[in-house]
């Protein structure tokens, strides 16, 4: 007999991250880090170009700031070859950084910041794979 996770395919198929203000997100998404806009989905939803993972911006009225209390949080990282010209670049958008500078991890360097909503991203440049 089948159990009920036997059916079930873990793989990450798309990333929704949800925002106060689609507009607001969408040009962040795209102007500052440099996702192209795929397609938008009415009023509340788009959908940003990344491969075969789509991201999608959904805007939710209910979004709560977890910023000043203790939660668990998806973080998206994104890759990039050069970390010292992403934090100019970043720098030069007003980008609200939580760590600025490129800092050791296992694989590498990281910066992490947040987007306009407080959604944490990181950046990493891979060096030690």
């Amino acid at each position: 007999k089948a159990k009920r996770w036997d059916t079930m395919v873990n793989n990450v198929c798309v990333i929704s991250i949800y925002v106060p203000d689609l507009k607001e997100a969408i040009d962040f998404y795209t102007s500052t880090l440099g996702f192209e806009l795929n397609k938008q989905y009415g009023a509340n939803i788009a959908s940003l170009v990344n491969g075969d993972l789509p991201i999608i911006l959904e805007e939710n009225t209910n979004t709560i700031s977890i910023q000043d209390q203790k939660a668990s949080r998806v973080v998206l990282g994104l890759r990039t070859d050069n970390i010292y010209e992403t934090v100019k670049f970043l720098k030069e958008k007003d980008v609200n950084f939580i760590i600025e500078e490129p800092t050791d991890c296992p694989p590498g360097k990281f910066i992490s910041f947040s987007d306009p909503f407080g959604n944490i991203l990181e950046y990493l440049q891979f060096e030690n794979v």
